[in-house]
């Protein structure tokens, strides 16, 4: 039994989801991992981590299109304002989706579906660089 830790670091440049997929599966190739667990999770309370289509982009639009109605930017209805119309908006919309996620590897593959990809959902609308911890847990 292993355990090995990775800190990815992903630079966003405003609301839109950043597709990781390929970084995560390059780690779990370089250092062999056989059979386990990885859990991936964000170190912030403003983007969060899905697994989502990756063959057609307007999946991703029409996710960002319906967040955004479903949790306004408009700072009249909120009390936490602090940092802009996107603060408690990106807030809420990280509570709505993940902040971790474990995925299983076997035979040196992580299990995703054919049209799956791994992706950091940025919910605020300036540039930032976000950190995804990566934990694996087996052999």
């Amino acid at each position: 039994m292993i355990q090995e830790f990775y800190s990815l670091k992903i630079n966003t440049s405003g609301q839109k989801l950043y597709e990781f997929t390929d970084k995560t599966i390059e780690w779990v190739k370089k250092n062999n991992f056989r059979n386990g667990i990885l859990n991936l999770s964000i170190q912030h309370t403003s983007a969060s981590i899905i697994v989502q289509e990756n063959a057609d982009p307007d999946v991703q639009t029409d996710l960002i299109n319906y967040f955004n109605k479903l949790v306004p930017m408009d700072n009249s209805l909120y009390i936490h304002t602090a940092e802009g119309k996107d603060d408690m908006p990106a807030h809420i919309k990280s509570a709505l989706t993940n902040n971790q996620i474990s995925l299983s590897i076997r035979k040196n593959e992580i299990l995703l579906g054919t049209w799956q990809g791994i992706y950091l959902f940025e919910h605020r609308l300036d540039p930032t660089t976000r950190t995804v911890i990566h934990h694996f847990i087996g052999d």
